[in-house]
């Protein structure tokens, strides 16, 4: 019997695009469903919205800071 190589990755907290951990969250979604989705489960989680507005997070922004990728592995566990 052959056992599977469980792949571990730790997450290192930097500065990170919605794309690039949206899609560690669904890899096998497109990069636009993945960023829909992680950014709804962020919406739904009113503490981790609070939190990240309160660190400066809009909206509009393509990367979060190294606190706000934090508060994200945080509340929604690493990917």
């Amino acid at each position: 019997m052959q056992q599977e190589k469980e792949e571990i990755r730790e997450w290192t907290v930097k500065p990170m695009s919605k794309a690039e951990i949206a899609a560690a969250y669904a890899p096998y979604l497109t990069t636009h469903a993945a960023v829909n989705r992680m950014m709804e489960w962020i919406r739904r989680n009113t503490e981790l919205t609070d939190l990240l507005n309160r660190s400066g997070y809009r909206k509009t922004q393509k990367l979060f800071t190294s606190y706000q990728v934090r508060l994200i592995f945080e509340y929604l566990g690493e990917p």
